[in-house]
């Protein structure tokens, strides 16, 4: 048996890299190489009879990335797994991938090896995340469990607040009837308290809370 792949990247040396690879096995059969996941979709719309076993693909594409096409395939084409390998390794795309189920994440400077066995792996109904991929997650995951844990005072529920309805330093002290010096102090310390970098950190904080409509 023959398992139909499909891959989707616009960096045209790995694509080709990946397809090499690929071919080194008698058990893939590369149907379509594209450069958008659109291709992806509108092949698939296409070419109802041939079934797909797995697509490959990148994050960062034009027209439609590896998120929006992961997110698709799993919507519309429950049966097709997916494999994600990209340079990306920031934690909200990992998070946006497994939400939406995605069977396999890895950095494009994997060794041959465990490409393959990632491949092998998914088409036989497992999951594989690479060691990097994994740590990034598992980090991400457990600071956003500390910070859900923070449990703010009233005052600083008030300062976050205000911050987030794009109250200036000033203005929030006049209305709190605290000194400006004090408002800066408290915005610094929430920033380290919630683990954010900036007010756009503290403003998405207290969207997320419900403190700002």
């Amino acid at each position: 048996m023959k398992y139909n792949i499909m891959i989707a990247d616009d960096h045209s040396m790995f694509l080709d890299g990946l397809v090499s690879i690929l071919n080194t096995e008698d058990d893939y059969n590369i149907v379509l190489t594209a450069k958008t996941g659109k291709e992806v979709v509108k092949f698939l719309s296409i070419n109802k009879d041939i079934v797909i076993d797995l697509v490959i693909t990148d994050i960062s594409m034009p027209d439609m990335d590896g998120i929006e096409l992961n997110a698709f395939l799993k919507k519309n084409n429950k049966h097709i797994k997916t494999l994600v390998v990209s340079m990306h390794s920031v934690p909200d795309m990992i998070d946006r991938l497994i939400e939406n189920e995605v069977d396999g994440y890895m950095n494009k400077n994997t060794r041959k090896e465990e490409f393959l066995m990632a491949v092998k792996m998914i088409l036989n109904g497992e999951k594989y995340f690479s060691k990097e991929i994994t740590a990034v997650y598992m980090k991400n995951k457990f600071q956003k469990k500390t910070v859900d844990n923070v449990k703010l005072t009233k005052r600083e529920v008030q300062v976050v607040t205000l911050i987030a309805e794009e109250f200036t330093t000033l203005e929030i002290a006049d209305k709190l009837f605290l000194s400006k010096h004090t408002i800066e102090s408290y915005r610094k310390n929430l920033i380290i308290k919630l683990d954010v970098r900036n007010l756009a950190g503290l403003t998405k904080y207290a969207l997320k809370k419900g403190y700002v409509v």
